[in-house]
């Protein structure tokens, strides 16, 4: 049985070949024209070429990392970081930073073993996989870099094996990818042989749930840095130094981005771990880079080490929820940081060096395995649910569903996970690291400021914006504003620009700090008592900071405050990533000591169910059959509805809010079939409107009747409406529909006070409307922010119709629907060609039509409300 097949048609896959193809151009011309005097290009240009076709390759493989294509990202991405690194290289080597042959090779052998070493592993997943293409673009790459390096040992060895591998690339990459690009252009139309794309579909259950994609680059990047100390330990280089920092350093910016994009795949623990890791990448290219200006090794404290490993040890426990192989990674790293703490020169020795090594081995063995299980379906076992097995046995834990909903936030929508985890491992991070004390041979001889920077500084930043595009405005302020003071008091007191001098030129700066900080304070009065706490006592580190810059420090105080501020931040640390894991027991963070009423009362309150869940819909029925009123979703935003056949509720949704006399409640069927019995009192021509405009975004103002009757309003029929006409319509919502199956045809009103915006999330409904409404579906943010759109069929009867709104549904997508001879299709076209053709306050034109051989005379009227109105003049059968 052959298996489904999804053909890809994507404009990023092209762009990444073609790319790959161009890096390979330079290169091979590079090599091709090197010579014993020098290369053909000289190195600084040549470094910047790389950088600008890294950045178009990393562009390529970021937009494909959200689609289940693990090769595509992994190769794209991994070559990215090969050209950055070793352009960054090529630019110092230029800039005589990196000097000689021997200096050129100590500067580029580790990164290129690290990623002979990758690439060999993708292209031989990719062979298992039948990716060809991409397979045979690893290898060559992988035998390119492999030739260098024998290159670099062996001047007679020459460029040249190394220019003929990139001359493969270069061929193969500029055929499929010029041959994509033209399928992609004449949509298919036209197609080189051999340049069709297909990808399997063959995801299992566990990769359709788990498409972070993005973490093989962190695992790639973890094996770049190691890559560097395990070379140094091993004798493969001679020495440690300036020029294997941008191998550090690009490995911290990749595991960066491969941060973002975890929160982006709503995949906290793998963004926490490797935004712990990118820490230790930029501390490491620090270290190095600091030989330049200090002539001995730099020191590192204790404390910030410790807690470090005390950090990965937590999260490695919680993240063998995902596989048992990821928790016992994440213990290599607490083997480093203890080792790190355990020896005073860190990095530049030995045992640390030998952990380097085993985490070389062992990054290499999870590309291998995770990689695989993400491109097959057949997965090497990796303990995966294993942890989940024995914990679901016990009675006194109870695991959270990892899905969705669990990420979703209060208010709004968001794309992003929650980024707590992080922001409050960072505070914990850069408060014992400025607990190391500074000794008398300055700043620079102590490792702190990286700590301090990048730590408490650069991701909490990150930890901010993402907390402020889910919507949490007062934590991205703390988070920004912490953030930003880290930087600066980094830079300040440990990155040696601080001096011997106080003065209140520092102090005043940071009772800026102070201030805003105080405000904070007062917002977390309504959050929790845990955020209380972390900005009270981030409040008393300003003051150890001031007190420090005017030179009235006690003894022992900003020790004190720092190791009180850094508690408190694991704690919430903690507290947020056990609450994230586990549904019960729950560490408590503590009620807000002010609650304003409805914010995060709602649940408590009246029933909030979930949308997914068809008990649900019954639950909300059976309140609105009791004569109760709800807050549904609907396809455009929340609303308030009553059961008509319960005036006493429509009367009670009538006066829950405050109505303007131009925003009547409305009428709401699940079909056109519950008109039925009053479709002899209906029009015609108006009914076969309804059929083909329904279900949809738009709501249809019609005449008042007696076939109002038959909905049970009684005496609430004049709450619906106006003495005229009256609003009706189909939603095109599947839950909302069902609903009023179940409970036949709803009064509505928008869920916000008369004035206010449109409500559009379930938690906004209790927020705004309080105790007058009796239950609330839950269905998270609405699927738009712009409301129905409003047709006036109130004259159809004599040919005239107009809008009087324009919603979420466009003009020129109001599906046709016959007018006598003429078609409302042609009403239609013929507003949207005045639209597109004409921009008049008060118009009128009279225009033709040829309709299935009828000619249709018919008049265009805009008036002053703009409105347009089409009126129908006559028809013959000749033009």
């Amino acid at each position: 049985m052959t298996e489904p097949r999804v053909e890809i048609e994507s404009l990023h896959f092209s762009v990444g070949i073609l790319g790959i193809s161009a890096g390979s151009l330079l290169l091979l011309v590079n090599g091709y024209s090197h010579t014993q005097t020098g290369p053909f290009i000289p190195s600084t240009a040549l470094g910047i070429l790389l950088l600008i076709v890294a950045a178009l390759l990393a562009y390529a493989g970021v937009r494909r990392s959200l689609n289940h294509a693990p090769l595509f990202v992994s190769v794209f991405l991994t070559i990215s970081a090969l050209w950055c690194g070793s352009g960054l290289v090529h630019i110092l080597a230029g800039q005589g930073v990196v000097v000689g042959q021997a200096g050129l090779r100590d500067a580029l052998v580790p990164g290129l073993v690290a990623f002979t070493l990758a690439l060999l592993i993708i292209g031989v997943v990719g062979v298992m996989q039948r990716e060809v293409v991409l397979s045979v673009i690893s290898f060559a790459v992988c035998l390119a870099c492999a030739h260098e390096i024998a290159g670099l040992y062996d001047r007679s060895f020459g460029q040249g094996a190394t220019a003929a591998n990139y001359l493969l690339v270069c061929l193969l990459g500029a055929y499929f990818g010029t041959g994509r690009m033209l399928r992609y252009i004449t949509k298919s139309k036209l197609q080189l042989p051999g340049t069709g794309l297909v990808k399997k579909d063959k995801l299992t259950a566990s990769q359709a749930q788990d498409k972070n994609d993005i973490v093989i680059t962190g695992l790639v990047m973890n094996l770049l840095s190691a890559s560097v100390f395990a070379c140094s330990l091993l004798g493969v280089v001679s020495t440690l130094f300036q020029g294997q920092v941008p191998w550090l350093w690009t490995a911290g910016v990749y595991q960066i981005g491969v941060c973002i994009l975890s929160y982006r795949c709503l995949d906290t623990l793998s963004a926490t771990f490797y935004g712990f890791t990118s820490v230790l990448k930029f501390a490491e290219g620090y270290t190095l880079l600091l030989t330049v200006w200090r002539p001995t090794e730099p020191y590192f404290p204790v404390p910030f080490p410790a807690v470090f490993s005390i950090l990965f040890f937590v999260l490695a426990l919680f993240i063998t929820q995902k596989s048992l192989a990821d928790g016992l990674y994440l213990l290599f790293y607490v083997a480093y940081c203890i080792a790190i703490a355990a020896q005073p020169q860190g990095f530049f020795q030995g045992g640390t060096q030998g952990v380097q090594a085993a985490i070389f081995i062992v990054s290499a063995i999870m590309v291998l395995v995770s990689l695989h299980n993400m491109a097959s379906p057949w997965r090497i076992p990796t303990g995966e649910g294993l942890v989940k097995a024995l914990v679901s046995r016990t009675s006194a834990l109870n695991l959270r569903e990892q899905d969705k909903d669990l990420h979703a936030p209060y208010l709004g929508y968001s794309k992003y996970a929650d980024a707590e985890v992080l922001g409050h491992a960072c505070s914990v991070l850069a408060a014992f690291a400025i607990t190391a004390t500074v000794g008398p041979s300055g700043p620079l001889d102590i490792v702190i400021l990286p700590w301090a920077v990048v730590a408490g500084g650069a991701l909490q930043l990150l930890s901010g914006s993402v907390a402020f595009a889910r919507g949490k405005t007062l934590e991205s302020t703390a988070f920004i504003l912490y953030g930003i003071m880290w930087v600066v008091w980094g830079l300040t007191r440990y990155g040696g620009l601080y001096g011997a001098t106080r003065g209140f030129n520092v102090a005043v700066g940071i009772i800026c700090f102070m201030l805003f900080n105080c405000f904070v304070m007062v917002g977390t009065l309504f959050l929790s008592k845990a955020w209380f706490a972390y900005a009270l006592t981030f409040e008393l580190i300003l003051i150890s900071f001031l007190l420090d810059a005017v030179n009235a420090l006690p003894f022992g105080y900003d020790i004190g405050v720092t190791i009180i501020f850094g508690l408190v931040s694991f704690y919430c640390f903690l507290a947020n990533l056990f609450n994230s894991s586990f549904q019960s027991p729950q560490l408590p963070v503590g009620e807000p000591f002010i609650k304003l009423s409805g914010y995060g009362g709602g649940s408590g309150k009246c029933p909030h169910v979930p949308a997914r869940k068809a008990t649900s819909v019954q639950k909300i029925a059976d309140i609105l059959k009791n004569g109760g009123t709800c807050g549904i979703p609907t396809d455009t935003v929340y609303v308030l509805v009553a059961a008509c056949n319960r005036p006493d509720a429509v009367e009670k949704a009538y006066k829950a809010k405050v109505h303007a006399q131009d925003r009547p409640m409305s009428l709401w069927i699940s079909s056109i079939k519950q008109l039925e019995p009053a479709r002899h009192l209906i029009n015609p021509l108006l009914w076969d409107f309804m059929e083909a405009a329904w279900p949809s975004s738009i709501s249809m103002v019609i005449l008042r009747g007696k076939w109002l009757e038959c909905f049970g309003l009684k005496d609430s029929a004049k709450y619906i409406g106006t003495p005229q006409s009256i609003a009706i319509r189909n939603p095109n919502c599947t839950v909302t529909t069902h609903l009023i199956d179940l409970v036949g045809p709803i009064a509505v009103t928008s869920a916000n006070p008369t004035g206010e915006a449109d409500t559009t999330h379930h938690n906004q409904v209790y927020a705004k409307l309080g105790d007058k409404v009796d239950g609330v579906l839950c269905d998270g943010p609405s699927p738009e922010n712009i409301a129905s759109t409003v047709v006036d069929c109130t004259k159809i009867e004599s040919g005239n119709i107009g809008f009087f709104r324009v919603g979420i549904f466009p003009k020129s997508q109001v599906p046709p629907c016959h007018l006598g001879q003429c078609g409302l299709q042609w009403w239609f076209q013929t507003i949207l060609i005045l639209e597109l053709g004409f921009a008049v306050y008060c118009y009128t034109k009279t225009v033709k039509y040829n309709c299935n051989g009828y000619i249709t005379t018919a008049k265009i009227t805009q008036n002053s409300y703009n409105c347009w109105y089409f009126t129908v003049v006559g028809t013959s059968t000749h033009w």
